[in-house]
């Protein structure tokens, strides 16, 4: 079973930056793309941003172009979140996936095989 390890989350003001990280724990997994997807409290999980880590190419939710980018590190095995300009707007659980194989759309859940337990980003006002 493939487990997936968020990091970098916390509390920032209004206008901050935070950089979220996610990496397999303990085994060589090479996901086909990475998603990342947020909740907030009495809302649905939304998409973020995704990421196909073999070509690097990136997907984003319209609320978050510009402000966030998606990256990763081939050889650290790792896919970051890069918040800037954050907003409260923006406060929520921060989800990490991974899809095993070939999927389309990624902007979806179901696209995704295997999810991290979350990590908080509160954005002060």
């Amino acid at each position: 079973q493939v487990q997936l390890v968020e990091s970098g989350g916390g509390l920032v003001q209004a206008g901050g930056s935070l950089r979220l990280s996610c990496a397999p724990s303990g085994q060589t997994f090479r996901p086909y793309a990475v998603g990342w997807f947020r909740q907030a409290p009495g809302k649905e999980r939304d998409f973020v941003a995704a990421i196909i880590t073999g070509t690097g190419r990136t997907y984003y939710a319209d609320s978050v172009t510009g402000r966030f980018t998606i990256s990763r590190d081939n050889a650290k095995n790792t896919v970051f979140l890069q918040m800037n300009s954050l907003e409260p707007e923006d406060t929520a659980v921060y989800y990490c996936a991974a899809a095993a194989r070939f999927t389309l759309p990624v902007r979806i859940i179901s696209a995704y095989d295997y999810w991290g337990q979350g990590t908080q980003v509160t954005v002060s006002s």
